[in-house]
């Protein structure tokens, strides 16, 4: 678990996945579309990639990757995700926790 916190630390989005996973890209695209800023973290091409796997499990994430940290919080893979978004609940999340600036003119 500590390797999780440290990786999510001081990040507005992180996510966990695997260079294979084509909703992990889906979800990445999604929260690059609103000009996000994010980490990425591909468990198959870093050393500790099965650690974090386990590491993810005793977080309590028992789904299939993309694991999506917004805020240091999980907030689960890519189907919550995609619920957030569908009820305009994603941006404000984006937003609170600092991957994106909102400004009036």
């Amino acid at each position: 678990m500590d390797a999780v916190n440290v990786m999510i630390r001081e990040k507005p989005v992180v996510i966990f996945s695997k260079s294979s996973c084509c909703m992990s890209h889906s979800v990445e695209s999604l929260i690059r579309g609103f000009g996000a800023s994010l980490t990425v973290y591909e468990l198959d091409r870093i050393t500790n990639g099965q650690q974090i796997e386990r590491a993810l499990l005793q977080l309590g994430f028992r789904q299939n990757l993309p694991a999506v940290f917004i805020g240091q919080q999980l907030v689960g893979n890519e189907r919550q995700v995609m619920s957030l978004h569908v009820q305009n609940q994603l941006v404000p999340l984006l937003i609170q926790a600092g991957a994106i600036w909102m400004w009036n003119k």
